[in-house]
This record gives structure tokens, C-alpha cells and sequence, in this order.
């Protein structure tokens, strides 16, 4: 009976196309088919075999140096999957499963490839164990489909409708409530369960026993029950399935059947906006996706949340914060320990760059008090993960010791726990020193915050403050003694789990050694020996802070008479220039020329000497009527120079009497007109070889809108200066001028920037790119210089969806053999690292990194705290590079203070402007170098 039932039903579930299958490999088969052709193509065949082992060879010594390389996963299967290679191919697709999730089709070929195999060994259990796998990387209709058809080949087995029947409920568990493939499932089932009716009929004209008519009722009541179940779920196209309800019931469907029903469509309408805005979409629809995750979370149903949160990553998998989002969601609300631990297992194997979710997964395992041996595991493949910054590694370390310390029970002496706690302390160290040092350059734990913790731990559960002060002494020694809060965390263990004496000679230690902030240090040990020490301990402390500030101060005021003899000699050379240019001006006016042609070169001569290339606007028209005074005011008021401390220029030299006898002014000179700024671009680096560049500008902004005039800026003797200041008509034309950057004039870069007077808005400066880390954008250098943009786009945009690729040249168009890449997210870029780092191209090496500029050297001096007032944190290193902290030597009363909201520039236009930048009433003055020296004397 179960053999019958087996083939009857298997026959009538078959796909529709099984048929057309079986018959086109039975029309292929045949005893002499397709012979000669083969031997014609024998010498072919065996030269492709030998190429493809040596491309299989390659593949796999890649992989053994970079097990993270997706893509060499993927070529390598398809690789030994064309060659027949079986056993090679099931082991190339263990190791890609145990590192990441499988795609549909990957999945899909495997199963198919074992299904083969399982046929002629008859051992099904294998290809059931490897569907459970497939089923829980992704969520996926399609393989559901296929392991019940699967299942339902094995119905011949003892137990075997029962097991078909489980895996169509599991299926409808996982993706019965998808509105657009859930109904496919659905249907299935229940065509399964009416295929098993078929085989319950009676023959026709006889009737059936009891026991028979019981067997059949009993299967009426599963389809029935089927119907009803699936009408109360919302799905597209429920008319449908209502309607063949209708047509396969012989009794009228009850009313409550009818009123869930239509309870239902109102849902159906609720989801069918989200829905729809899916199938509109473009992969991978993230936008729609986050809209319909926040609309399920208000609804608040904890199976329908599960379901659009996996949609979402089937076609998002590398989005870290998807996955973030979703965990943190089973992590406090449904709290089932294998979907959580499931769900963080497969967010670190997708995304395994991204710290932050495995710091969640050994938290969830501890949480679901996971096997010690099953965390320490996951926490060595993440080591293994390739992490894009020298931070990450201490904040995993970090999350791993924090477990470790919890393990620890710290009223027993000693213990198993604690000695692995204080091993992993050492072997975290040693790691930073040399794996993490050695490819960043950098340890990232500048503050030692690692060690910190130890000491904390040894002091206060251990209590071996004696352990404690030996890894202070190590943090000291590493460059930090000169730091406050150092020393101040130090004392502050001592006061807590030490004794007065040490917490004195910490004291004593710091105002000694202490560069930053010694007068908090002076203050902090002066307010200890007020509450502890004795007359003669308070009379040493205030004698040692005395002499300790008065270097200081000693120090400070070295450095800023030296920082006034420098800027006094820089005032002389200035001076001196400006005589000579006066100078020279005075000989040229001695030759025979005509007046008209000497001052108009002597006025540009002059505009050149006192403008920059990104000066602000600078007119080339003189109009009749003005005085040479006014002339010379105006340059004088409009010149800037910016040293150390953003001090102004000193005034201009007198230049001797200029002969007015034989000028004769051709044009007055326009004034500038701060109002136009917004209407104004300085374009620069232009080719000096162009004849007529008010005629070739033109035509290059002419599609950015109306034009007003073309300032173009020559030297003396008439020739083109390389830049010019174009003026329109209506403020939006500037902007798109702006988008004009870069763009290339005869083999030369064109550098476009907004028209800013630098006397009111000093700190203004023209970078079109970010300075800052992006985690979105990557840094290649080491390019060969022939390489074209086109060639890096073939390149990596095999790794997500490029938004811009820069290929970096210097003033004269030439390649500088580097590049910037900008992805759409983070986590294509990280991806892109790890596949391309290291790499050639043109036999040239290539490194690439996240894009993370170093700071600029700045020389600034920090300010210094009055005792009592809090301290500055100080700032850790970035991920390129140590920062190095400069001593203040420059009194408080000097130091000029940074504007809070300091402006930042990206794509050459100011993000804020404060009231300081903009030069209105109330603006504080500007003080030369030599004022400052003036006041520090006075002092």
C-alpha cells in the first residue's frame, strides 16, 4: 500500500517540466552518439583539462594564503563542478559553507550534484542533513520547494509521508507568511495532501469499510484544514485560492471561514503598498525594505518581523547594520536561543569585517550560556576575520577578556578561570605588539586601556595591588609618563586599593614628569597633602610645585620670545621684498614705453605678487576717475598673510614717489565687490598656452547659465597667468560651476573653487574631498601610472555598485599612480579590501585600504589648564599613524582659541559659518607676531 501510494503521488507532484527532462536525456542517450565528434576533439579537450588543473591549482593556493576570498570560492566551484570532480568539489564547498552563507544557486547545485549520488548509494539522510544546512543560510522559498520534493521521493521509507508532511510544516514556518512566494508552498502541500486522497478512494461501484471511510474523512479534515489555514494568512492573490476552496468543497464553507477571510483582504491592503513598492524596486531595495521593517515592528506581530528582517538580508546580506538591527532585535525581544545564536552566527560569517557584530555574538553566547570551547572558537575565527582598523582588534580582545573576567570567581584564591584570564591578558598584548603593530604600524590601544584593565582587575578582585603597580610601571614606560590622566589614573587606584605612601610618591612622580597639564598635577598633590600630609609633607609639596611651574613658565615664555625673533625676521624679509618689488617698479618706469602699456603692467604685476592661486576676487578692470591712493588702500586692506597663530601681515613698505608725469591711466580699477562673491568662481591651473582664454572659458561654463564677465589675470609682460575669476549672472550657475572641478583643459586639470575673501573668513580653504575616515570610500596606491579609470571600474566594480572612481594626478595632469574608489556602502568596500589588497595589476602590487587621510600637521599649542579646572581627555591615535602631543609653552593670556563650531569644507563649499568668520561688528582684531611679542614683554 505505502509502495502504491509512493508512486502514484510522486507522479502526480512532479514538476511540469520533469517529463520534458527525462525525455530529451532519453532522446540523447545512444550507443554510437556523438563518437566521432569526441575523437575529433580529443587533443582540444585535453589541452582544456590541463588548463583548468592549473587554474585549479591556482585557485587553491590563493585560497590557502587568503581563505576570505569569496570570489575564488565561487570560481573554483564552478571550476571543479565543470571538470567532474566530486570529492574535490564536495570539499571546496564545505570549506566556502563553514566560512560563509551560500547563495540559492550555489546551494541549489549541490543539492542537486548529492541528490545524484544519494540515488545510486540509496542513502537519503546525507542529502536531508545537507537541506537543513541550505534551508538556514538564507531564507528561500525555492529550496523549501525542492526539499519537499525531495521528501516526498522518500515516501516509500518507513515514516516517510510523515516526514514529507514535516518538512511542508517547517516550510510554511519559515516562509508560509510571504506574501509573494508563501501561496507557491502553500499550494504544494496541499497538493500533496490531495494526491494522498486520491489513493484513499474507493474503486468506483465499491464501497468502502469503515475503517476506510474513517481514513478518508480523516484526510478530507488535513485539506480542509489546509484551506482554512492558508485563508487566514495575508498573501497576494488570495482571490484565487478562495475561489478553488469554493470549487473543491462539496459543503458551503462556514461563516467564519468567510469572515476570517475577509478580515485577511483588509490586512492584504495594509502590506500591499510595501509590497508593491518592492516589486518596483531595484535590487537590492534597502530603502523599501527599512520602510516595511519599521511599519512591521509598529504592527508589532513577531513572526511576520522575523520574516521581513530575513527578506531583507537575502538580498542585503553584506549591510552590517541590517544585521545589527535584526539581532539586537532577537536579542531583547524574542530571546529563542537557536534563532538568536542562528542569526548572529550567519551576520558574522556575512559581514566578518565589522567588529561590532561579533562583539554581540560572544555576548548572545553567553548569554544562551554556550559551551566555553564553542565561544573561544568563534573568538579566534574572528581574530581570523580581516578587521579594516588596528581599534578593532582591542575592542574584540576587549569584548573576549570582559567574558573571560565574568568566568571568574574571585573568592577562590586561585582557579582555572583566573590563570585564563591573566594568559589571555598577556597573549591579547603580545598580539597587539606584533600582529596588529606589524600591519597597521600601529598597536591601537595608545592609552594602554588593556593593560589598565588587568591592573584594575589585580587590584581590586584579586588584590595584588603589588601586580597592579608593575603594569602601571609597564603603561608609564611606554611614552605615557608625561601624560596627566595617566598619572591620574594611577593615583586613583593607589588611593583606592593602596596606601598613602604610594599615592604621595605618584603625586611627586607626576608634577615631575608631567608635560600637558602640570598645573592640575601641581593641584591634585597640593589638595592630597592638605588632607593627608604632615607641615613638612605640605611645605615640600608647595616648594616642588613652585619650582616645577616656574620652569614651566620659564619654558613658555622661551618659546614665545623665540616665536616673536621669528616672526620679526619674517617681517623684515617681507619688508625687504616689498622694497625690491617697489624698486623695480621705480626702473621700469625709467625705459622708453608707452604710458598707457606701463601701468597697466605695473597694476597686474602687482595684482600677481600680492594674490594666491585661490585668492578671493580680483577684478583686471580699472575704471577712469579713481586715485592711486584708493588703489593702494584697497590692496593693502584685501592682502593676507597666515603664519602660526593666524596673524595678520604687516603694513605694506612705503614705496618710493611714484612719477606722475608720464602715467596715463587706461582703465580705473573695479573695486571689489564683496557682494558678487556668491556669483563668483576662481578658476586655476589653467594651461598658460591658451591664446584666448575669456573666449575658451566661455564656451566651458556656457552650460552653467549666463555669464557677466571673465576676469582673466596676465603678468606684466601680457602673458596668461593660468587663472582667471568668472562672474555670472544668477547664484545657482555658480554652483554648477563648481561641479566643473577637476574637469580637463587641454590635458590639464581645471581646478574650480568659490570666490572667498580670506580677510573676512581666514580658515576657509578649498578641498573638494573629505579629510575624514570613510568607511565607504577606498585608497589605492602603488598604480601603474598608465592605469585609466575605465580599467580601475572593470576591476573593482566586480565587488558592489561604484559611485565614483578619482584617479589622482598632480598640477599637470599626470597620474600619480593612486586612486579613490567610492562604493554605495561600507560593506562592499571592506569586501574589496580583502580581495584586492595585495593584488596586481600590470605586475605592479597594489595596496588598498580604506580611504583615512592623516591629519594635517598643525602647530598649534595646547591650552593649559588653571589648577581646579577640569582636563581635556587625551585623544587616541587614528587608524593611520601616531599622533604626537605637543607641549602648551604658550601663556593663556595669548593662545588664540579655536571657534567652537569650526567650519568644515567638503566639495569646496563651507557646511556652517559662524558669526567669527564673517568679519561682522564685534569681530576681535588681529594681532600680529610682533603685538604678541609686544605683550608678552609687557608682561
Amino acid at each position: 500500500m505505502a509502495a502504491a501510494e509512493h508512486g502514484q503521488v510522486e507522479r502526480e507532484t512532479r514538476a511540469p517540466g520533469d517529463e520534458e527532462e527525462e525525455e530529451m536525456e532519453s532522446e540523447g542517450e545512444g550507443p554510437g552518439d556523438g563518437s566521432s565528434e569526441g575523437t575529433a576533439q580529443s587533443s582540444s579537450d585535453e589541452e582544456d583539462d590541463k588548463e583548468n588543473e592549473a587554474e585549479i591549482q591556482r585557485l587553491e593556493e590563493q585560497l590557502s594564503i587568503n581563505a576570505f576570498d569569496y570570489n575564488c570560492h565561487v570560481d573554483l566551484i564552478k571550476l571543479l563542478r565543470q571538470e567532474g570532480e566530486l570529492e574535490r568539489l564536495r570539499r571546496a564547498r564545505q570549506k566556502m559553507s563553514e566560512l560563509f552563507p551560500l547563495t540559492e544557486e550555489i546551494w541549489l547545485d549541490w543539492l542537486k550534484d548529492e541528490m545524484k549520488i544519494a540515488e545510486e548509494d540509496s542513502n537519503r539522510e546525507k542529502v536531508y542533513e545537507l537541506f537543513q544546512r541550505a534551508v538556514k543560510d538564507y531564507i528561500c522559498p525555492e529550496i523549501w520547494l525542492e526539499y519537499a520534493q525531495y521528501s516526498i521521493g522518500g515516501m516509500g521509507e518507513e515514516g516517510g509521508i510523515a516526514k514529507v508532511r514535516s518538512v511542508f510544516e517547517s516550510a510554511l514556518t519559515a516562509v508560509g507568511l510571504h506574501m509573494t512566494k508563501g501561496s507557491t508552498v502553500w499550494d504544494a502541500y496541499r497538493e500533496f495532501e490531495n494526491a494522498i486522497l486520491g489513493t484513499l478512494q474507493p474503486s468506483p461501484g465499491s464501497v468502502p469499510s469503515a475503517e476506510q471511510q474513517q481514513m478518508l474523512n480523516a484526510q478530507l479534515g488535513k485539506i480542509h484544514a489546509l484551506f482554512k489555514r492558508q485563508l487566514g494568512v495575508p498573501l497576494l492573490d488570495m482571490d484565487s485560492t478562495y475561489a478553488e476552496y469554493e470549487e473543491w468543497s462539496e459543503e458551503p464553507i462556514p461563516e467564519t471561514v468567510v469572515q476570517n477571510y475577509k478580515k485577511t483582504l483588509k490586512q492584504v491592503e495594509k502590506y500591499k503598498p510595501y509590497e508593491e513598492a518592492l516589486l518596483a524596486a531595484e535590487t537590492p531595495k534597502l530603502v523599501e525594505y527599512q520602510a516595511y521593517i519599521d511599519f512591521e515592528l509598529k504592527e508589532g506581530d513577531p513572526a511576520r518581523i522575523q520574516l521581513i528582517f530575513e527578506r531583507a538580508l537575502a538580498e542585503n546580506c553584506l549591510v552590517p547594520d541590517l544585521w545589527a538591527r535584526y539581532t539586537k532585535y532577537l536579542d531583547r525581544q524574542l530571546k529563542v536561543k537557536d534563532l538568536v545564536l542562528s542569526a548572529h552566527d550567519r551576520a558574522a560569517r556575512n559581514c566578518p569585517w565589522t567588529v561590532g557584530l561579533w562583539k554581540s555574538y560572544i555576548l548572545a553566547m553567553e548569554r544562551h550560556c554556550v559551551d566555553h570551547n564553542i565561544v573561544t572558537e568563534n573568538f579566534e575565527k574572528a581574530l581570523n576575520a580581516g578587521f579594516i582598523q588596528a581599534t578593532d582588534y582591542v575592542e574584540i580582545w576587549q569584548a573576549y577578556l570582559d567574558y573571560l573576567r565574568r568566568r571568574v570567581d574571585f573568592t577562590k584564591d586561585s582557579s582555572k578561570e583566573l590563570e585564563e584570564l591573566r594568559a589571555a591578558f598577556v597573549r591579547a598584548l603580545d598580539y597587539l605588539k606584533q600582529e596588529v603593530e606589524e600591519r597597521f604600524s600601529e598597536s591601537g590601544d595608545p592609552t594602554c586601556t588593556i593593560i589598565q584593565n588587568w591592573a584594575r582587575i589585580e587590584a581590586s578582585h584579586c588584590n595584588n595591588i603589588q601586580k597592579a603597580r608593575e603594569l602601571w610601571d609597564s603603561i608609564m614606560t611606554k611614552g605615557n609618563s608625561k601624560f596627566a590622566n595617566m598619572w591620574l589614573e594611577y593615583y586613583n587606584l593607589e588611593r583606592a586599593h593602596g596606601d598613602i605612601q604610594h599615592c604621595r610618591k605618584a603625586l611627586h612622580r607626576a608634577v615631575q614628569c608631567t608635560t600637558d597639564y602640570p598645573e592640575h598635577v601641581c593641584d591634585v598633590l597640593l589638595t592630597f597633602e592638605r588632607l593627608e600630609g604632615s607641615l613638612e609633607e605640605w611645605d615640600t609639596a608647595v616648594l616642588k610645585t613652585e619650582n616645577r611651574l616656574s620652569r614651566v613658565n620659564e619654558q613658555r615664555a622661551k618659546a614665545a620670545e623665540k616665536q616673536a625673533v621669528l616672526a620679526r625676521q619674517e617681517e623684515e624679509k617681507a619688508e625687504q621684498r616689498k622694497k625690491s618689488r617697489a624698486e623695480k617698479k621705480v626702473a621700469k618706469k625709467g625705459k622708453k614705453a608707452k604710458p598707457g602699456d606701463k601701468r597697466k603692467a605695473e597694476d597686474e604685476d602687482e595684482e600677481d605678487e600680492e594674490w594666491g592661486e585661490e585668492a578671493p576676487e580680483q577684478p583686471k578692470k580699472k575704471h577712469k576717475g579713481e586715485d592711486e591712493k584708493a588703489e593702494e588702500n584697497e590692496t593693502e586692506e584685501m592682502e593676507m598673510e597666515t603664519g602660526l597663530f593666524g596673524r595678520s601681515a604687516p603694513k605694506k613698505a612705503q614705496a618710493p614717489a611714484k612719477p606722475t608725469t608720464s602715467i596715463v591711466k587706461d582703465q580705473p580699477r573695479v573695486l571689489h565687490d564683496a557682494n558678487k562673491e556668491n556669483l563668483t568662481v576662481f578658476v586655476s591651473n589653467l594651461p598658460f598656452s591658451m591664446s584666448d582664454p575669456e573666449k575658451e572659458l566661455r564656451k566651458v561654463f556656457s552650460d552653467c547659465g549666463e555669464i557677466s564677465q571673465v576676469r582673466v589675470v596676465y603678468s606684466s609682460n601680457g602673458t596668461f597667468r593660468g587663472y582667471c575669476y568668472v562672474e555670472f549672472v544668477e547664484e545657482k550657475s555658480t554652483l554648477d560651476a563648481l561641479k566643473l572641478d577637476r574637469q580637463q583643459i587641454r590635458g590639464r586639470p581645471m581646478f574650480v573653487s568659490p570666490c572667498v575673501d580670506k580677510n573676512k573668513n581666514p580658515d576657509f580653504k578649498v578641498f573638494k574631498y573629505s579629510t575624514a575616515l570613510e568607511k565607504h570610500k577606498l585608497f589605492i596606491s602603488g598604480l601603474p601610472y598608465s592605469s585609466t579609470k575605465e580599467e580601475l571600474e572593470d576591476i573593482f566594480k566586480e565587488h558592489g555598485t561604484i559611485k565614483e572612481i578619482r584617479v589622482v594626478t598632480n598640477r599637470s595632469g599626470k597620474p600619480k599612480g593612486l586612486a579613490y574608489v567610492e562604493y554605495e556602502n561600507e560593506a562592499q568596500a571592506s569586501q574589496a579590501v580583502l580581495k584586492l589588497d595585495g593584488t596586481k595589476i600590470k605586475e605592479h602590487v597594489i595596496k588598498v585600504a580604506i580611504s583615512n587621510p592623516p591629519r594635517r600637521k598643525q602647530t598649534e599649542f595646547p591650552e593649559t589648564t588653571r589648577p581646579g579646572t577640569p582636563m581635556v581627555p587625551r585623544q587616541a591615535y587614528g587608524a593611520r599613524g601616531k599622533g604626537r602631543t605637543q607641549v602648551a609653552l604658550l601663556p593663556r593670556s595669548l593662545h588664540r582659541q579655536n571657534a567652537p563650531n569650526a567650519t568644515k569644507t567638503e566639495n569646496g563649499t563651507p557646511q556652517t559659518q559662524s558669526a567669527s568668520s564673517t568679519g561682522a561688528e564685534g569681530e576681535p582684531k588681529k594681532m600680529s607676531n610682533a603685538d604678541f611679542a609686544r605683550m608678552l614683554l609687557q608682561k
